[in-house]
């Protein structure tokens, strides 16, 4: 099984998921979203994203059709999750931020 991490690190692959996020796919319909990239390079790019554990196909007569793959996203999250209690502190900090700057703005 490929890198998850390393999976993710392109772009176009990123992008890919996105638009799977959005319900199954077949490889045409991908390859369109992606005007600028061949056919051949979206589908190495679905290669890497399938040998990561991230996305599935079925094959059905001339059709790959493409989904995400939660048990390959579940990495993903665990790692995100370790970080995730952190982030209600820098948010809090973030507004507090943004209210007195709002504030110095207001008195001007």
């Amino acid at each position: 099984m490929a890198d998850v991490f390393a999976a993710i690190s392109d772009p176009t692959r990123r992008g890919l998921l996105d638009v799977l996020a959005g319900g199954r796919r077949n490889a045409g319909e991908l390859a369109a979203r992606f005007p600028r990239l061949t056919q051949p390079a979206i589908s190495r790019h679905l290669k890497v994203l399938r040998e990561a554990g991230l996305v599935k196909v079925e094959v059905a007569a001339q059709h790959r059709i493409y989904e995400l793959d939660p048990e390959g996203l579940m990495e993903l999250y665990a790692w995100v999750a370790k970080y995730q209690a952190m982030w209600p502190d820098a948010l809090d900090s973030l507004e507090r931020y943004l209210d007195a700057t709002a504030a110095r703005r207001r008195k001007r």
